[in-house]
């Protein structure tokens, strides 16, 4: 099993002074994981949507993380693929000068993007979304093998251009792809890439969600020069040796970061600060859910607790197949230092019972 930290950079009641002081956080938050061993800083790409992310340039951040880490892999979960958000010659150039910087240390996953905010702010086409998706995602690795590449297809028309530079990591960096739907396990599989999937499942769903991938992966027409057989899922999760501290800050980091993003991936196209409750759940709340956590009927949705609960947990994800574990500890609602002790409880007490 691998574990990782996920960063939509989340801010609460945001101001330009608390914005740059939470950058700065972040920082320090990866390069703690990298000394504590995690695999990979994930990070992601939204537009526009305040509060609940404001990473809108995750190759500034990676890059700037790559010269501040050792061993740490750098994850972009996800880069935005229609053109209207980046032209696929800027994403293979991007991807490929932080491949050479970090000393091949990338992982490059892709998106269409789910909210009106940034669809339409950008003016994408929700109708031809998926197929420029696809048609990027199929030519992004065909421009790092070729001296020199043309490609015309639907959405592109690429006459002989020289796309430089090329990434270090051979045939080229692994490949994943956000997979936030069922049927999208499937779909990702028969691409020969790796899932991206939120953690929001029973046991026995996520175990078949897992199964049907494999299958399909088993019988890839692969858009890369390789397989990657990899399925991740992003948690939320915080870890203290306090059980009931843990619970406190960690469900209410937790519900924030749901409801935030339920408040932009809906139907509507919101502005501005969020109406959503910043406060702790009722103590009544968090013994319930101390009390059926790891329970047969739970859900697999949160790595919260002690480091003893959260072993228990993240064995659940084990047995079902799970490769990788994306770890939402940075929250709009939860302080810098906790999450600092959280990261480090982790690394320091779960991380070490499951690395191979």
């Amino acid at each position: 099993m691998k574990f990782s930290l996920f960063f939509e950079m989340q801010l609460a009641d945001p101001t330009p002074e608390k914005e740059a002081i939470l950058f700065h956080n972040c920082v320090e938050q990866a390069k703690l994981a990298d000394d504590l061993g995690y695999h990979c800083i994930w990070e992601v790409e939204h537009h526009g949507l305040y509060e609940y992310s404001h990473s809108s340039a995750p190759e500034v951040f990676l890059g700037y993380i790559a010269g501040q880490t050792k061993r740490i892999r750098l994850g972009h979960g996800c880069t935005l693929l229609p053109h209207r958000y980046n032209h696929p010659i800027r994403i293979a150039e991007r991807i490929a000068t932080l491949d050479i910087l970090s000393n091949g240390r990338v992982n490059w996953g892709s998106a269409k993007s789910g909210t009106r905010v940034e669809r339409e702010a950008f003016g994408v086409d929700s109708e031809a979304i998926h197929g420029e998706w696809l048609e990027a995602l199929e030519i992004i690795p065909k421009m790092w093998a070729a001296d020199v590449f043309s490609h015309k297809g639907r959405y592109f028309d690429i006459p002989e251009t020289c796309i430089v530079p090329k990434p270090v990591q051979k045939p080229h960096p692994p490949m994943f792809a956000a997979c936030s739907k069922p049927e999208q396990a499937i779909a990702i599989g028969k691409l020969g890439i790796g899932a991206l999937n939120l953690a929001t499942y029973h046991d026995e769903m996520l175990g078949e969600r897992v199964s049907d991938y494999r299958k399909a992966i088993a019988q890839a027409t692969p858009v890369g020069k390789v397989i990657n057989n990899h399925f991740a899922c992003n948690a939320a999760a915080f870890v203290l040796k306090d059980d009931l501290s843990a619970c406190r800050h960690g469900l209410r980091g937790a519900t924030y970061f749901l409801r935030s993003m339920v408040h932009y991936y809906g139907a509507e196209r919101p502005s501005g600060r969020i109406n959503i409750s910043r406060d702790f759940l009722p103590d009544e709340q968090l013994e319930r859910f101390r009390k059926a956590r790891n329970t047969p009927s739970s859900q697999l949705s949160a790595v919260i607790g002690d480091p003893a609960s959260a072993r228990e947990t993240v064995q659940r994800f084990v047995n079902i197949g799970v490769d990788e574990l994306i770890l939402v500890m940075q929250t709009g609602t939860t302080p810098h230092e906790l999450t600092m002790e959280s990261i480090r409880t982790f690394g320091e007490e779960v991380l070490p019972y499951f690395s191979a």
